[in-house]
């Protein structure tokens, strides 16, 4: 007789049926246990242990040697759903083959980011997609359901997006809170994440730092009320690091972390990522709070039921039917090319007045000059690089190397103080391996190099390369190219190849010392200590005592610096020699802006700008090709150069990929997938989440911008006609025909918008409902179709709490960019219009006003609802078109805090006082006189501590 499976073991079986099964046999505490992000083996049972959490945004990440993608923002640039859902895939195969020989690295993946990229300061710009939603949304479904494989059943890897929600600030990430109105909620910030996880390719999301209205992310009935509500599937939601503690150490949330923990997970948490590996902090709160009556075992069960089905859907528990079991594909040729195809699609023509492309066969030599012009560079979630193509690399392999010069642009100092020249000693360098190149679960905790020995002070001086990247921030590097860099014992060595870290040790400060002419005193930036010189060697001041950081600095050292070199006359001559110059100019992801620190401007580094200034002024023919994770303000370099381009750091192979697009071997056809400024001036504050409110990004901003979205030349020259549009039911339909008349193959993006002609409120000026990469020979055409829901024309009718299309004309626009508008149609969406609001019937909620000054919105409760505070005076709210039928009599307002309330109908003013309530919770009603009919607008100021929930309206009797 053949013996049963246990029935969570039984694939016959469905996963509820199975994961039913399995929780019944298992402890509380084994439960418990489940609900950190390193959950232990149950040997008892069978399972091993498992873990939540393998960083997979451009590649696998943490874990050692890894194909190395473009950056998000990258692939962004792309507009090739197709290419994505391939890199995706190939991702996904590679966690799969890393798994098969190191069970550290998990098949729960945090990727992709589709936090949009609303404003271009934030650090963080790097990780995401695209500033529209639209976009992120359809290059976020490509990239997981490459992640996750197409079987039914199993799962190749099962993607988590992040961060849930609103989350564009690095700046007070944890305390800050993003004041979302419900229109740019369910318009916006909702919809980047609605589409991936509708599409059935996603298997959570993981609650962003912040707070939204008030109220942590961590806590947020969005997650049972929008996420959840979305799919059938059981999503797992896993905290951010650390940020279950938030609530109550910096947040202050919560009065306790019992209290915290039953918050976050009777809202939706399931997996708790706090304290690193040891799990016993976060099981021992749970325990304490199932103890204090704050949990019972029914939410315990369902966040461990989520997991389950999780780590079912992986093949867990189904090794021999699982069909991505036996992956092997890592580093393969066809990852390699993946890696150059994305490379080269990422590449954005910016501007070129005829000098690109270059002609490789033509003779003639190219300088490559700046600051990246040799570099390969890598962000926080990259992994380690087994191949790498630096733009001098990809340059010489196609141009040749007796062709193409070479100038870094970095001064060349000497650094000398009371006890001589500072010098590097001579040493075998040791072990080369990268930082991180071994893997490593938390590489926050990596260390720095203390094998070699410090620097000193002697009679013969050490030559340091010296990049200023902005904001006063330093590198220095030895002539081998190590950078100077402190590790834990406190001491300053020539030992890191690249600037890198969770706190980057590579990063230093002049400061000036005044009491010395000409001397200057240098900070080390992640320490916050200044160095100085004694007799075992340079080390940071004040590392081994605890002293204050000011007479740490009146022990530092004073440096004098001697120039003996500077970057710019490098350039200069390189280029007066050459027939053409490329300058490549842009960011290093670790330094001046990154997860943890947002940019101060849009300016390019003053550095970078002698550098292009240099080389143009000593060669017209100058390409500048901008490598960065985030847009510059570049109006002059716009004017004044022929060509520039624009790439993400584009992983292993951006050399190559850069130096084919500028010889025309493949025809640029990247596209901004954000907004690119021409200064900081126009830019609304960083913490400005109301994009219709401040005009933001394409959708809103009323300027004219440096390069709008969508923006991205081509060798090729193309031509749209035959535009149609249609309303067919609940789609828009719309074909139109893409021709290639120019010279050469290339790819085209075709972008449709759409846009309300006589809308009744503040609408988007134009909106992208679709777009399409094709590829077309010369003299050829293709017809294009696209099928957009209807839907999609609509808005958050504040007025009735609902998604909308308002009836009426709508433009249909096909081109080239949101600017580049080639052709229109017209389409008439029938209908009868909204009513005015039924305040009499719903009143008025405060945050669904439809105009604010001077306002933001906070929590109403702890666990659900939203109200209105004054920020400062000159407040208003306005909702337009209130129905006050027949007439009202009385306004009633729920407030708390302390203060009036004075509402404006038709010239008259009814004021509410509000005494003061106990606690920000604490809501009264008050009331007040006020006479009004018919459809009027209503105008609230806020005085005081106020904090408004709602206002209330009743006529004769009532």
């Amino acid at each position: 007789m053949t013996e049963q499976p246990e029935p969570f073991r039984d694939p016959e079986l469905p996963f509820t049926r199975r994961v039913d099964d399995l929780v019944g046999r298992l402890t509380l505490d084994e439960r418990i246990a489940m609900l950190h992000q390193f959950a232990p083996a149950v040997d008892r049972l069978g399972l091993g242990a498992f873990r939540t959490g393998q960083e997979a945004l451009h590649g696998v990440a943490w874990m050692g040697p890894a194909t190395v993608f473009p950056q998000a923002v990258g692939l962004g640039a792309t507009w090739n759903d197709d290419l994505v859902r391939r890199v995706g895939e190939a991702v996904g195969n590679e966690v799969r083959a890393k798994r098969a020989k190191d069970d550290r690295v998990g098949l729960n993946v945090w990727a992709p980011t589709v936090n949009l990229l609303r404003h271009p300061l934030w650090g963080r710009g790097e990780e995401g997609y695209a500033e529209d939603a639209a976009l992120t949304s359809a290059i976020a479904v490509a990239y997981t359901r490459g992640l996750r494989g197409d079987h039914p059943q199993y799962w190749r890897t099962a993607p988590v997006l992040k961060h849930w929600l609103a989350h564009n600030n690095e700046t007070d990430r944890d305390t800050s809170s993003s004041s979302v109105r419900p229109r740019v909620l369910h318009e916006y910030d909702l919809r980047a994440f609605r589409g991936a996880v509708q599409a059935g390719a996603v298997a959570g999301v993981m609650p962003a730092y912040n707070l939204v209205n008030g109220r942590p992310n961590h806590v947020s009935p969005l997650l049972a009320q929008q996420l959840r509500s979305w799919t059938d599937r059981p999503l797992v939601v896993c905290s951010d690091a650390g940020a279950p503690s938030n609530l109550v150490d910096s947040e202050h949330y919560f009065d306790t972390h019992e209290e915290a923990t039953a918050a976050a997970l009777k809202a939706g948490v399931d997996s708790f990522t706090d304290h690193g590996q040891d799990s016993t902090v976060m099981t021992g709160r749970i325990r304490r709070a199932l103890e204090q009556g704050l949990l019972d075992e029914r939410d315990i069960d369902t966040a461990v039921r989520r997991l389950l089905e999780l780590r079912c859907s992986l093949g867990e528990f189904d090794p021999g039917l699982d069909p991505y079991a036996n992956i092997a594909a890592f580093d393969t040729a066809e990852h390699r090319a993946l890696a150059q195809e994305a490379a080269e699609q990422a590449v954005v023509l910016l501007k070129n007045d005829g000098l690109l492309p270059l002609d490789p066969g033509a003779g003639g030599t190219v300088a490559v000059v700046g600051l990246l012009a040799d570099s390969c560079k890598l962000d926080w979630y990259s992994g380690t690089l087994i191949h790498r193509s630096t733009p001098l690399d990809g340059l010489r392999a196609r141009f040749g190397a007796d062709r193409v010069t070479f100038a870094e642009g970095a001064d060349l100092v000497r650094l000398k103080c009371a006890d001589g020249w500072l010098r590097i000693p001579e040493t075998e360098h040791g072990d080369d391996a990268g930082r991180g190149a071994e893997g490593a679960l938390d590489p926050a905790l990596l260390a720095g190099r203390t094998d070699l020995p410090p620097l000193t002070c002697g009679d013969t001086p050490s030559e340091l390369a010296l990049v200023d990247w902005g904001d006063g921030v330093i590198t220095l590097r030895d002539p081998a190219g190590r950078y100077l860099s402190v590790a834990d014992d406190g001491y300053v060595r020539a030992s890191a190849d690249e600037p890198g870290g969770w706190i980057v040790q590579e990063t230093f400060r002049w400061e000036e010392a005044e009491e010395h002419a000409g001397g200057h005193r240098l900070l080390h930036i992640g320490t916050g200590r200044h160095v100085s010189v004694a007799a075992d060697g340079v080390k940071v001041a004040g590392q081994d005592e605890e002293i204050s950081r000011s007479a740490a600095a009146d022990a530092a050292t004073v440096f004098e610096i001697e120039v003996t070199a500077r970057g710019e006359d490098a350039v200069a001559r390189a280029a007066a020699a050459a027939d053409t110059v490329i300058v490549v100019v842009g960011n290093d992801a670790h330094i001046n802006g990154r997860e943890t620190e947002d940019r101060t401007t849009l300016d390019l580094p003053a550095h970078q700008e002698r550098l292009w200034r240099a080389a143009h002024t000593a060669n017209p023919r100058t390409v500048l090709a901008v490598t960065s994770a985030y847009p510059y303000a570049l109006a002059e370099a716009q004017a004044a150069l022929p060509a520039l381009l624009w790439t993400a750091h584009g992983g292993q192979a951006a050399g190559t990929a850069l130096a084919r697009i500028l010889s025309g071997d493949v025809s640029p056809a990247g596209r901004l997938p954000q907004t690119w400024y021409t200064s900081d001036a126009e830019l609304p504050g960083l913490l400005d989440y109301d994009i219709i409110g401040s005009r933001q990004t394409y959708l809103y901003y009323e300027g004219t911008p440096l390069y709008p979205f969508g923006h991205g030349l081509s060798y090729a020259a193309f031509t749209y006609s035959a535009l149609t549009a249609e309303i067919d039911g609940d789609l828009l339909r719309v074909s139109l025909t893409v021709s290639n008349t120019g010279e050469v193959a290339a790819d085209e993006v075709a972008q449709l918008y759409v846009r309300a002609v006589s809308p009744s409120v503040v609408r988007p000026l134009r909106q992208l409902v679709g777009h399409r990469r094709l590829h077309l020979a010369p003299g050829a055409g293709r017809r294009v179709d696209f099928e957009i829901p209807v839907i999609e024309l609509g808005h958050w009718d504040v007025a009735h709490g609902r998604l909308t299309v308002e009836p009426g004309p709508y433009e249909v626009g096909a081109g080239a960019s949101s600017s580049d508008i080639r052709l229109t149609a017209a389409v008439t969406v029938d209908g009868e219009r909204p009513g005015p609001r039924p305040v009499l019937r719903r009143g008025l909620e405060a945050a669904d006003y439809d105009e604010q000054r001077a306002t933001e919105i906070v929590d109403r409760t702890r666990t659900d609802g939203d109200a209105v505070t004054a920020t400062g005076p000159g407040n208003e709210l306005l909702f337009q078109r209130c129905d006050f039928a027949d007439g009202i009599r009385t306004v009633t307002a729920s407030a708390a805090g302390e203060g009036s309330v004075e509402i404006t109908v038709d010239g008259r003013t009814a004021v509410i006082g509000v005494p003061a309530t106990e606690g920000r919770y604490d809501y009264r009603t008050c009331c007040a006189p006020l006479t009004a009919s018919g459809v009027q607008d209503v105008r609230v100021t806020l005085r005081g501590t106020v904090r408004l929930a709602a206002l209330s309206f009743a006529g004769d009797g009532r």
